[in-house]
């Protein structure tokens, strides 16, 4: 099911049990999808890519604004970001393990034939291409650094 549809049939599903944490999630989804269709110089209908890279870019807000408030000591609205956080991550590809995220890495840095620090510009970028949506950015580039070092 595309992801815009199933976002709106989970709408429908969150009003009627009345969860309101998921409704205003999906929501905020919603109406950053219907942004991205009105934006000028967008197309009419919205890209399954597109609207992964609006759920992940949501989760990652929902997760540095999480940090934000646990450092502030403010775990009521920590946990409530937590909490959409979670509903997000639904909507987002299975995210890799460590060791997987390592063997991918590693793959790149033999395909490219990458030695040192200096090619980690050309590492990175094939490997954030390849594991869209399946892992961080911050993540890929730590890993890379320390394969490279």
């Amino acid at each position: 099911m595309e992801l815009s549809n199933r976002i709106n049939t989970d709408i429908k599903e969150a009003m009627k049990s009345r969860d309101k944490v998921r409704l205003s999630t999906l929501r905020n989804i919603k109406k950053f999808f219907i942004e991205a269709k009105t934006a000028p110089g967008a197309a009419e209908e919205l890209s399954e890519e597109a609207a992964l890279k609006i759920v992940q870019k949501l989760h990652k807000q929902g997760k540095d604004a999480a940090e934000i408030y646990e450092t502030q000591n403010r775990a009521d609205l920590a946990e409530e970001e937590i909490a959409q956080v979670k509903i997000l991550e639904e909507y987002l590809p299975k995210q890799l393990t460590d060791e997987q995220l390592t063997a991918v890495i590693r793959n790149i840095i033999e395909e490219v034939n990458a030695t040192s620090l200096k090619e980690m510009g050309k590492v990175i970028g094939l490997a954030s291409k390849k594991l869209a949506g399946q892992s961080e950015g911050r993540l890929i580039s730590a890993k890379v650094k320390e394969l490279l070092a």
